[in-house]
């Protein structure tokens, strides 16, 4: 029986990149398409038990017209969701707005702060905490991450360990003490090139939002991130191996 995948999603129904993004976990993970399962979340209305049904484990996408901060009703599903997911200790690979999802749901705090920001490539630390980490362990010791967002996780729960960090934003993965739940503030499934593809997709929203010779310097900054492209297939080889559990 293929092993399967919830892919939660935050997505307009005009936004191309919610495809896109299901089509780079996939390959991610190596995996046929169709056990990659997306689930909107924008309609609100579901639990955890619905998310974990049928599925060996759950992902979490980014989002680009929502953020943690808002008021939509359909967030305190997600939070709620989110914690369910971490109580029955189900396996959970989260990125970027996922990440921040997931540091909210658990009582941190995260805040819309410029300073923080990051787009494009960055380099990132791995941690003390990371050694013997199924997923960041191998890793080394400085690795490049696929980066897009705004808001940042300022206070983390105590629940959680911090695995990597960058210079401008200090958690940039985190895993969840005692469960097969780990959360990116970057985006582990994407390559630079795809992160660049993202970055034209939503070109007009970061001319608005930082003006277009920032935009088109932040351009440049894409180059390759061979190391952490490795996350999400380290995901699902422990899946496959029996570690982590699941259904």
């Amino acid at each position: 029986m293929p092993i399967r995948y919830r892919l939660l999603q935050a997505r307009l129904p005009e936004d191309r990149v919610a495809h896109e993004e299901r089509v780079a976990f996939a390959e991610g993970l190596g995996v046929p398409l169709k056990d990659v399962l997306p689930f909107d979340m924008l309609p609100g209305g579901f639990d955890a038990a619905r998310i974990m049904e049928g599925v060996d484990a759950v992902l979490v996408g980014g989002s680009a017209a929502f953020s943690v901060l808002d008021e939509d009703p359909w967030l305190e599903d997600f939070f709620a969701a989110l914690r369910g997911l971490v109580e029955a200790r189900f396996p959970t690979l989260a990125s970027c707005f996922g990440f921040q999802a997931l540091v909210v749901a658990l009582g941190g705090e995260v805040e819309a702060d410029p300073s923080r920001s990051e787009i494009g490539t960055v380099e990132a630390q791995r941690t003390a905490s990371a050694a013997g980490d199924l997923l960041f362990g191998a890793l080394p010791p400085r690795f490049a991450v696929q980066e897009g967002h705004g808001d940042s996780a300022t206070l983390l729960p105590a629940s959680v360990s911090v695995l990597a960090t960058s210079e401008r934003c200090p958690y940039q993965a985190i895993r969840v003490n005692g469960a097969p739940v780990w959360a990116c503030q970057f985006h582990p499934e994407l390559s630079g090139e795809a992160n660049l593809t993202r970055f034209d997709r939503y070109w007009e929203m970061y001319v608005r939002k930082l003006g277009l010779d920032e935009a088109i310097a932040l351009r440049e900054t894409f180059r390759p991130s061979p190391a952490a492209d490795t996350l999400v297939g380290r995901f699902g080889a422990a899946l496959r191996s029996g570690v982590l559990g699941g259904r």
